[in-house]
């Protein structure tokens, strides 16, 4: 990760996934420059998946898996 992107991940705008249970099982979304920032709420400095915007838009769109 570039030094860009992990200043800008500090101040980013987290928040929770819709679909995060009440169980602890969150995942968090950031939308930064160019990229959607995903990461586990339990992990706040743990690591970070990064996705280009279409990538993150085509996977949020697909249908669940039962």
């Amino acid at each position: 990760m570039t030094p860009t992107i992990s200043a800008t991940l500090a101040t980013a705008a987290w928040r929770k996934s819709s679909h995060s249970g009440d169980e602890g099982a969150c995942v968090e979304l950031a939308a930064v420059p160019d990229v959607v920032a995903v990461r586990d709420s339990k992990d706040p400095a743990g690591p970070v998946l990064l996705f280009p915007p279409a990538a993150w838009a085509a996977f949020a769109a697909a249908p669940p898996r039962r």
